[in-house]
């Protein structure tokens, strides 16, 4: 696999989890009652959130790629 091929696989997996994050955050906000469950899915959304942030600035910041 080429690496522009592998670096659009990156940006388009952190797109995902950034849609799982904002998912998980109106779950959290608005459908969940219970403070532990809220606590932990709010957890999980931020925490996909901050993977999405580091593999976008991944692809940011490493350069265009010649095929």
């Amino acid at each position: 696999m080429s690496p522009a091929l592998m670096k659009m696989w990156i940006a388009l997996s952190s797109m995902g989890f950034m849609f799982i994050a904002i998912l998980a955050i109106y779950i959290s906000r608005y459908k969940v009652k219970k403070g532990i469950i809220r606590g932990i899915t709010a957890l999980v959304a931020y925490s996909f959130m901050i993977v999405a942030g580091i593999m976008i600035v991944f692809v940011v910041f490493s350069g265009p790629v010649d095929q």
